[in-house]
């Protein structure tokens, strides 16, 4: 797999206990607990972690830069909304992290239906959330990259506006990237002109081919004037010493979701967006695609990046993540539960196959 990919984990961020089956221990959502698995990241060879969000969570801003204070290379992958934020508040605060993190901030920008009357947000339709949301990037770049920055849009203003401290340009990285994810039209189109990388839950190889060249369609159509558009995979990678030993765990964890109606898994299902419904409608047309791509935990309440596993010893996984990397994914975020003993597994045994 090229040098040029990066891999990162997943913190879910959230108050619950068990998580996608985690370990339901006591403090699981401590600032001590959340570094624990920050740390482990680092030594267990992961660039970072894409950082939960949502109403009812806590603030994922707030913990990732935390989470930045006490570690040293850790880039958190912060998962905000247009709406709860305002361009040139969440352009300050970002550029700020940033500073104070030594350029380690990501951003990933999240568009999907949430508790929105709890936070005094007004979003219209569809076509009213990704205008806002293209705008809102857009304009975010621009505060991060120009100086005395006016700009009237259909949903955001700002009048001289100078964010500092300003970002500091590090190589080829300019800003914190923009991750976005989304598979409506609407979406792509905001994708294709204003996101970095495009997130793509796991579907079946030939589906995120389809939508690479898609996308790559759009980025000429619509006169893209930023750097290409780079993609990536958020997945549950079920590793085990053996392919025998991961096919009858993850068997026993499908069963377990049965037997308890998924709960902690579904967090992906209040809604059912385009993205979620395409994942779901997955394990109609078998329970294993491609290699060893695992949909019936989608049968069961899996939801997000827990409706499709790959599953297998770390080789089986590494083989299927090549072929992903061979279709032009650079990005992967990877995760499976329990999540700290996990990051030690999957880093020790799976990364370095992936760097090989």
């Amino acid at each position: 797999m090229s040098n040029n990919s990066e891999f990162l984990w997943y913190i879910p961020n959230d108050v619950r206990p068990g998580h996608r089956g985690d370990s339901a221990v006591d403090n699981h959502n401590s600032l001590d607990t959340l570094t624990s698995h920050a740390k482990a990241l680092e030594e267990h060879g992961w660039k970072g972690a894409l950082i939960g969000t949502g109403w009812g969570r806590p603030d994922t801003f707030t913990v990732a830069a935390s989470l930045a204070a006490r570690t040293t290379s850790f880039e958190p992958l912060i998962a905000i909304r247009p709406g709860y934020w305002r361009p040139a508040n969440f352009a300050s605060a970002a550029a700020t992290l940033d500073h104070l993190s030594g350029c380690r901030v990501r951003i990933n920008i999240v568009s999907g239906k949430d508790n929105l009357p709890a936070y005094g947000d007004s979003e219209g339709d569809q076509a009213h959330r990704y205008a806002r949301t293209k705008e809102f990037m857009r304009l975010v770049r621009r505060l991060w990259t120009e100086e005395n920055v006016t700009s009237a849009g259909d949903h955001f203003r700002v009048a001289e506006s100078t964010v500092v401290p300003r970002i500091q340009v590090r190589g080829g990285r300019r800003h914190p990237k923009f991750y976005f994810g989304g598979a409506s039209e609407a979406a792509e189109r905001v994708a294709a002109t204003e996101a970095d990388v495009q997130l793509f839950w796991g579907e079946p190889l030939e589906g995120v081919r389809e939508r690479i060249g898609r996308l790559k369609t759009l980025s000429r159509e619509l006169d893209r004037d930023l750097p290409p558009l780079e993609f990536g995979l958020r997945i549950t990678t079920l590793v085990r010493d053996t392919t025998e030993q991961a096919w009858a765990d993850a068997e026993a964890k499908v069963a377990e979701m049965a037997k308890n109606k998924g709960a902690g898994w579904h967090d992906h299902q209040r809604v059912l967006a385009v993205g979620q419904q395409r994942l779901l409608a997955l394990y109609e047309r078998g329970d294993v695609l491609d290699d060893n791509l695992y949909t019936a935990p989608g049968k069961f309440g899996g939801g997000g990046a827990g409706t499709t596993w790959l599953v297998g010893s770390a080789a089986d996984v590494a083989r299927s993540l090549r072929k992903y990397q061979d279709l032009g994914i650079t990005h992967f975020v990877l995760s499976d539960t329990p999540y700290l003993s996990e990051i030690k597994r999957q880093g020790d045994q799976l990364l370095p196959l992936l760097r090989g």
